[in-house]
């Protein structure tokens, strides 16, 4: 064993532990290790910092920048609605449907353009069902690089591998020669979450900037989160009757959300509506006020409506805090005169003014410099709010709308980019393509091509490549796969089978599945070769497990889903722990008694 190879081993252990204990942030020992490479003089500088022109790298920003060109035209709504549709509020369901769907769709394109398609509308209906992100985003995510061992086009290993066998002089393996065992590792993966998932995947808090806001601002103001749903009948005293006039804010302290008369919803309603028979009302506030309102004006209770679906959706409607400047042109005035209500949609909740909570009707208060609204509507209306130099908006929403008519638009460019993928061209190629498509035909703007890429996932993958190169380079890599191959030869096929599968996990955690390959497939040639075996197997078996990648978010789709997930590493070394034992009980079993 040489120094080079002693260094590269004291920085890879170091950097193991440091992932699995958490003590820094991912991206921080990323960095570390890709400086300790260049420190020590394992690597040149410019080999270093290779990762950040990784192919990898460039393909998971492109692929952040397409979601959300895809989020911001409708189409994850879309989805995420249909996929309701058919599994309910479920989480079970919602796990098992989107999981197949992902692994399958991972069989033919690349496992994190797949994982990323689905990523939007996951975190969509984790936000509307009030589902944890941690309980839904892993098993999507897994889903997604086991389907990659479905077909022999579905991940890099398996393409690459019938180079090898030719080169060699075998007979390579038809396209679906390994769907037998990748159909049996998908439904595993699946089984595995759907019937220990909730012993192993944890209830993390949201990541996501909108729904921590919400929350706070929930319990921060005390404020109510429920609508009710009621229907004014004939003969009903409120008919006729203005908001004001029914003392629906200063008596019964409820807010009118919205209402409805057929097809056609009022968000936010102007004080001066009269209330009309048949119309449909959707209330906030607490049950016992909501009850005593309905008891007196003889309102009928109505389950949710379709039509009001918006309000009930945290990707359309929420609360917002609303702070007024010193120059703003509401102070000295009140809400009654400046017309809120009928300019911008929202319904004012809560007024904190002079240091006092004000509920109920205020609609006269005189408005003083510093005073801060606590408002509800659509997220549509609330944006107009934040371009409006007379309010200063505290709460995090989105800066732009949805432009539904670029719908069709994200899809052409999503589906080019597929395309580039499936035509040969590099992934990271075709998928810049596509989003640079999004950003010139306008679905969004290159600021919001920025914004969305999360840094600190782009500098672990960007940190974590280079000790891929210096194993290969030092001979690491070549060391340890020698040394674990010599201790188990001459033994049974089956500990050869083991120890095949256990190198190949081994090192598609801390290198690329590619590179793992390309360094094992002549190993195992050879050891086949000595043994008196088929080659062939061993080749494909190398290939299948450089998928095993689950323990540590260091595979490109798991680094994609930790943050949105808000996982740390030790939620992978449990449930990827248990996902690797699984996988390799699976495969191993398998290509002794089927493939050998």
């Amino acid at each position: 064993m040489t120094v080079e190879i002693t260094i590269v081993l004291a920085i890879l252990g170091v950097t193991i532990v440091l992932l699995a204990l958490d003590v820094l942030r991912m991206d921080v020992v990323a960095i570390l290790c890709m400086l300790a490479l260049g420190w020590t003089g394992i690597l040149k500088s410019l080999e270093s910092l290779s990762g950040f022109s990784s192919n990898a790298v460039i393909a998971m920003m492109a692929v952040m920048v397409m979601g959300r060109g895809m989020e911001k035209t409708g189409i994850v709504d879309r989805f995420s609605r249909a996929i309701l549709n058919v599994t309910g509020n479920s989480s079970l369901k919602i796990t098992g449907l989107v999981s197949a769907a992902v692994g399958l769709m991972s069989s033919v394109i690349q496992n994190v353009g797949a994982a990323a398609l689905f990523l939007p509308a996951v975190l969509s209906i984790s936000r509307r069902e009030k589902i944890p992100a941690s309980k839904l985003i892993m098993p999507i995510g897994f889903a997604a690089i086991l389907g990659g061992t479905l077909t022999m086009v579905g991940s890099g290993p398996l393409i690459l591998i019938n180079d090898f066998l030719g080169n060699a002089g075998l007979e390579p393996y038809g396209l679906f020669a390994v769907t037998p065992v990748g159909l049996v590792l998908l439904a595993a993966g699946i089984a595995f979450f759907l019937f220990i998932g909730k012993y192993v995947l944890p209830d993390s808090p949201s990541t996501d900037d909108r729904i921590s806001a919400q929350k706070g601002l929930i319990e921060a103001w005390n404020l109510p989160f429920s609508t009710w749903h009621y229907k004014i009948p004939e003969g009903s005293t409120m008919v006729g009757k203005t908001p004001e006039e029914t003392g629906i804010w200063d008596r019964y302290h409820l807010n009118i959300l919205g209402i409805s008369k057929g097809k056609t919803v009022e968000y936010a309603p102007w004080r001066q509506t009269r209330f009309e028979v048949h119309h449909e009302l959707a209330l906030l506030g607490e049950e016992g006020n909501v009850r005593q309102f309905a008891a007196d004006f003889g309102l009928s209770y109505m389950e949710p409506l379709g039509k009001f679906e918006k309000l009930n959706d945290p990707d359309s409607a929420g609360f917002a805090e609303v702070i007024i400047p010193p120059r703003s042109s509401l102070v000295g005035e009140t809400i009654r005169k400046f017309g809120l209500r009928k300019r911008y949609a929202v319904e004012p909740v809560v007024l904190f003014h002079q240091g006092e909570n004000i509920r109920g009707d205020f609609s006269d208060m005189p408005i003083t410099p510093g005073d801060t609204f606590i408002v509800h509507g659509l997220w549509d209306n609330i944006i107009e709010l934040k371009t409006d130099k007379d309010f200063v908006l505290a709460t995090p929403v989105s800066a732009d709308k949805r432009d539904q008519s670029k719908a069709w638009v994200a899809t052409i460019c999503f589906v080019l980019a597929i395309g580039l993928a499936l035509a040969g061209f590099p992934i990271s190629t075709a998928f810049l393509s596509g989003a640079i498509v999004m950003v010139l035909t306008r679905v969004l703007r290159m600021e919001d091509a920025y914004q969305v890429i999360d840094w600190k996932v782009v500098f672990f993958l960007a940190g974590l490549i280079p000790m891929g190169i210096a194993m290969q380079k030092t001979g690491t890599a070549a060391f340890l796969a020698d040394g674990i191959m010599g201790a188990v030869y001459g033994g049974h096929p089956l500990l050869l089978l083991f120890a095949v599968a256990g190198i190949s996990t081994v090192f598609s955690l801390f290198m690329s599945n590619v590179a793992s390959t390309v360094i094992l497939a002549p190993l195992v040639i050879s050891m086949a070769r000595i043994a008196g075996i088929d080659p062939r197997p061993l080749v494909l078996l190398v290939a299948v497990c450089a998928a095993n990648s689950f323990i540590l978010p260091t595979h490109q789709v798991n680094a994609m889903l930790k943050t949105p997930g808000g996982y740390r590493n030790a939620d992978y070394l449990k449930a990827g722990g248990g996902m690797t034992l699984i996988f390799l009980a699976v495969v191993v079993p398998m290509f002794y008694f089927f493939y050998l």
